[in-house]
């Protein structure tokens, strides 16, 4: 097993891992197809490749070539090519990115691991308790091992994956979310592009209230996405589990949404989630904290039009009309704000006013007066009309809070 650890260009520590079971060539650099995607002007989209010797005198050695224009450092030196030792840094361009190398036999994985029985463990465990294996991999992807099928939409269809490593005993390995983009050749161009754009936008991305970009490769001709695992329940399954959100409550779960929005909006270019509704927000299990998930509609401002994504009760009449912009968002937190409250769709809500169809829960006595205020603002029809900012929002419900 060969595994490529990025670097911390100060500590010298592992801020990420790449591990290759079985591959005999690993490319990397700025590409999509790469097996390694580093998002780094520094680097070339096709910058360097580790592969392994085919000769009978070097199997089972490893080698570095260089095929980018600014090359590769070995511990130091420019090559066009060199052997890999344990432990080898690999340096893209004089200032880029370090990768270190290891190479782990199989044999040296722990002896337990081949004799034990996987006794005594309960029904439904995805871990042996005593050796740390998976108990049931449904199929291997590249380096992936399928423990479970989550669920199947209009991009792919999501897994639950581990990743082959030394398993040891009494510890659980890093389990996964991964994406496989749908085959419809119908909507290939279509769907390849929002997939695409999901990885690299994700990529770049860090922030504690959206899962953490892994991976993104190509397999098969298949296209992967993964992902970090966010434990917790939906807030349309907590409604539909608990009924009406407390005030509040749903303030506090509104604000930490408008916390994650402001991120993205004040990214250059503007990210626009686009599919913002309840189903795509998560209550953390372990901080109560709300989690923004599901980028496959993620748009970048000022980018041609693409592909109309609206979600009816959810989305502004300019998405809906394939012109999104990040007051959009905006629109659908008070949307989602409205089903929190009331505990049902918001599309029960709208009414044809003034030759337009809008959000009207002013009738509703459980709401509010100043939330009833809130929303009515944040779904305005017309996008100037509405709160301009995540923050504008974000301090109109802090208001409603103090005044609880």
């Amino acid at each position: 097993m060969v595994t490529l650890s990025l670097l911390d260009p100060w500590k010298r520590t592992p801020v990420k891992r790449w591990r290759f079971p079985a591959k005999p060539t690993i490319r990397i650099g700025r590409a999509a197809d790469n097996d390694i995607i580093l998002n780094d002007i520094l680097i070339a989209r096709y910058h360097a490749e580790v592969a392994c010797y085919t000769d009978p005198e070097n199997l089972g050695r490893w080698y570095v070539k260089n095929v980018g224009p600014t090359g590769t450092f070995l511990d130091g030196k420019l090559v066009s090519d060199g052997p890999l030792g344990n432990g080898s840094l690999l340096q893209l361009g004089p200032t880029g990115p370090i990768l270190q190398f290891e190479v782990l036999s199989r044999r040296n994985a722990p002896s337990t691991l081949a004799t034990c029985q996987h006794v005594g463990n309960m029904p439904g465990n995805l871990f042996c308790i005593h050796c740390g294996q998976p108990l049931n991999i449904q199929r291997t992807i590249r380096n992936y091992q399928v423990l479970r099928l989550l669920g199947h939409g209009g991009m792919g269809t999501t897994y639950l994956v581990c990743q082959e490593t030394d398993y040891r005993p009494n510890q659980l390995p890093q389990v996964w979310v991964l994406k496989e983009l749908r085959s419809d050749v119908e909507a290939e161009d279509k769907v390849q592009e929002l997939f695409e754009r999901e990885a690299r936008i994700l990529q770049g991305l860090c922030h504690a209230g959206i899962p953490k970009f892994h991976d993104y490769f190509i397999e098969d001709g298949k296209k992967y996405l993964v992902m970090e695992l966010i434990h917790g329940l939906d807030l349309d399954r907590w409604v539909i589990r608990n009924g009406p959100v407390e005030p509040t409550q749903a303030i506090q779960w509104m604000l930490q949404t408008c916390g994650v929005l402001d991120y993205l909006h004040n990214q250059d270019p503007q990210v626009i989630h686009r599919d913002l509704k309840p189903s795509n927000l998560l209550v953390r299990s372990s901080d109560n904290q709300v989690v923004l998930i599901d980028f496959g509609a993620v748009k970048e401002a000022g980018h041609s039009p693409g592909t109309r994504i609206a979600v009816e009760g959810y989305s502004a009449p300019e998405q809906m009309l394939g012109h999104p912009v990040v007051q959009s968002d905006l629109y659908a937190v008070g949307a989602t704000l409205a089903f929190l409250l009331l505990g049902d769709s918001p599309i029960r809500f709208y009414r044809h006013e003034m030759g337009v169809y809008r959000l009207n829960i002013l009738d509703r006595p459980s709401v509010p007066e100043n939330l009833k205020l809130v929303i009515q603002r944040a779904t305005e029809p017309q996008v100037s009309n509405r709160y301009q900012s995540a923050i504008e929002l974000a301090r109109a419900l802090k208001g409603c809070q103090e005044n609880a």
